[in-house]
């Protein structure tokens, strides 16, 4: 059984930057891709960004939901079972809870049935 702890989240001032972090353990990690989303109040939750098993250096190039490219980056580090989200130029509308789930295969989409394992996620919250 994968556990996925996510952390990193808070509150932050619009144009401010956070990065999040998700740690999982009892897999094995280096070959599950991994998936960040999020939902925010009253929302459905959404897709924001993916990386496959080898974080894009063999086929798989990391993938962004339109709202976040060029303001999200997701990289991962085998070595510490460890995924991350560097976030800048936040908006407002960033504000959410933000998972990282893991889908035991070595390439993903942005569809969340295919991730067979979530954290409990972590807030953040974006003020004008």
């Amino acid at each position: 059984q994968v556990q996925l702890v996510e952390s990193g989240g808070g509150a932050v001032q619009a144009g401010g930057s956070l990065r999040l972090s998700c740690a999982a353990s009892g897999g094995t990690f280096s070959v599950y891709a991994m998936g960040w989303f999020r939902q925010g109040p009253g929302k459905e939750r959404e897709f924001v960004a993916l990386i496959s098993w080898s974080g894009g250096r063999i086929g798989g190039s990391p993938y962004y939901a339109d709202s976040v490219k060029g303001r999200f980056t997701i990289s991962r580090d085998n070595g510490k079972n460890t995924v991350y989200l560097q976030m800048n130029s936040l908006t407002p509308e960033d504000t959410a809870v933000y998972y990282c789930p893991a889908n035991p295969a070595e390439y993903t989409s942005m569809y969340d049935p295919e991730y067979d394992y979530w954290g409990q996620g972590t807030q953040v919250t974006v003020s004008s």
